[in-house]
């Protein structure tokens, strides 16, 4: 533990050297009215954000239904025969199955209701969306 914590406190004064010459660095350089403009970056707008949001969310779920069925297998086999253990098993299998075609059935609904009404992604429905005023 001790030397844990020597390296700790060796890499924290290292970083803070290096730190403070990168400061003492850019001041003698005198790039100090740079302009710096940011990127676009990833989502320009509210639509392309929900997009996102939206995908991530659904790898996410489809990722934990994967490991939720994988442990129920492996309960499953390391079960050796209990019945309990098998039961709680084949639960877990039926319930990640479950999971799986819920996730896959609202992908599903939203994009036939997208389609339904004429838009390809929720982009568009953001974008040909009118506000209150009808502008």
């Amino acid at each position: 533990m001790k030397k844990l914590q020597q390296l700790a406190l060796s890499l924290s004064g290292a970083a803070t050297g290096l730190a403070l010459s990168a400061k003492v660095a850019l001041a003698a350089t005198g790039l100090k009215d740079v302009n710096i403009v940011p990127g676009t970056g990833f989502a320009t707008d509210f639509g392309g954000l929900m997009n996102g949001l939206i995908s991530f969310v659904m790898v996410i779920a489809a990722v934990l239904v994967f490991f939720y069925l994988i442990w129920g297998g492996i309960e499953w086999i390391t079960s050796g025969g209990d019945k309990g253990k098998t039961e709680s098993a084949r639960n877990k299998i039926t319930s990640a199955v479950i999971g799986l075609i819920v996730i896959a059935a609202s992908y599903a609904i939203l994009t036939l209701a997208l389609n339904f009404l004429g838009f390809t992604n929720l982009n568009d429905v953001f974008d040909q969306s009118k506000g209150i005023d009808g502008k």
